[in-house]
């Protein structure tokens, strides 16, 4: 496939009009408004970038906290099938040796683009809001162990969340900004003068808002407020009618606009059947596509893919255009990552979309992967 074309394309200023896209060897090497000059090989409604996830833990019935990268790819092809072209693995908190060699395992898969980068959720989160994460695993942060796990990743661990309220959390956040990484707060019971703090220490994003952290109380607003708020800060949704209702993610967006982004958080079980997964060392019974923990019935994540996340912020209000730039050209724009654009240059990566929003057509690096 050579040209695509659309009733409405995605461009990078964040408009929707008619349009197409040429590529040729994995590249876009041309693009237009209106009607294309010769017959497109595909059309269809509506023409994105290929979806950015920074925040997805596994699917298709396999998980990212592997050392074996067959499944690593088999997860990560999940999720390209389904238009999500740039895919960052993200691990769970584990113990020390365990979680080094994960980020062995992963660093050279990130390098051959099978994989975006590394995102690790954990393991200096808050016992008091662990949400699917073993609280065994869980502790304070250690400059020394952060060191080693920056030289195993050598270079691919993009972003960290982290509990900036735990015993020396405000000095991690200033050593992984120093190393280039990018720090999210998250699974936190800080107040709202601590996430404060956190930002001007250097935090960027808060994972997965409203979801295991301190509510918002009238007389205690904690971090949710506090990060509405702040505008230097990104806020990741998982908009699959489970983590968040619908009126809280039109309420979340109309407060927060172009900071929002749309994440999958999604484990084994996305693209996958119902069934008994592991999440890290946790055990996740997933019932009608909702995934909760065996021993507490927590939430365990999400058994969604983008394309579904699109759909559902688009009815819960979310406009057409800033929902496609949520799954696209925001969460690049956070992680710095080369994608999310339809340029001139940029990588053949775009989803077709038809009038439900379902995937028409995905292609990564000039492949197609889908086209029904």
């Amino acid at each position: 496939m050579r040209l695509v074309s659309a009733e409405q394309v995605l461009w990078p200023d964040g408009s929707l009009s008619g349009g197409w896209v040429g590529m040729d060897e994995g590249r876009i090497t041309q693009v237009g408004r209106g009607a294309p000059r010769e017959p497109a090989d595909a059309h269809t409604s509506f023409l994105s970038p290929g979806f950015v996830d920074i925040h997805c833990h596994g699917g298709g019935g396999h998980s990212f906290a592997t050392l074996d990268p067959e499944e690593v790819q088999a997860a990560a092809a999940t999720h390209h099938r389904q238009g999500t072209s740039t895919v960052v693995a993200s691990l769970v908190s584990a113990d020390a040796e365990p979680l080094l060699a994960q980020v062995r395992a992963l660093a050279p898969l990130v390098r051959g683009r099978m994989i975006a980068g590394i995102h690790l959720e954990g393991p200096w989160l808050n016992p008091l809001h662990r949400g699917a994460h073993d609280p065994s695993t869980l502790r304070d942060p250690d400059p020394r162990e952060i060191d080693a796990l920056l030289e195993a990743g050598a270079g691919s661990i993009c972003m960290v969340t982290l509990a900036p309220e735990l015993p020396g959390g405000m000095e991690a956040i200033r050593q992984l900004v120093a190393a280039g990484v990018v720090v999210a707060v998250g699974h936190t019971d800080a107040d709202a003068d601590q996430l404060r703090a956190a930002v001007d220490a250097g935090a960027e994003v808060v994972t997965h808002l409203c979801n295991a952290m301190r509510p918002i109380h009238h007389r205690d607003p904690g971090p949710v407020v506090a990060a509405l708020a702040d505008s230097r800060l990104t806020l990741e949704l998982i908009v699959d009618g489970v983590h968040l209702h619908d009126d809280v993610v039109d309420l979340l967006h109309r407060s927060s606009r172009a900071r929002m982004v749309l994440v999958s958080d999604a484990m084994a079980a996305a693209g996958a059947e119902d069934g008994r997964y592991a999440l890290g060392s946790m055990e996740v019974e997933v019932v009608d596509r909702v995934a909760r923990t065996v021993d507490t019935g927590g939430i365990a994540g999400s058994t969604l893919t983008l394309d579904r996340a699109v759909r559902r912020a688009v009815g819960a209000g979310v406009g057409i255009g800033e929902a496609l730039a949520a799954a696209t050209s925001y969460p690049a724009r956070t992680l710095g990552l080369d994608a999310g654009q339809l340029t001139v240059g940029g990588r053949a990566d775009l989803v077709g979309l038809d009038d439900d929003l379902g995937v028409d057509v995905a292609i990564r690096g000039g492949e197609v992967l889908q086209q029904s």
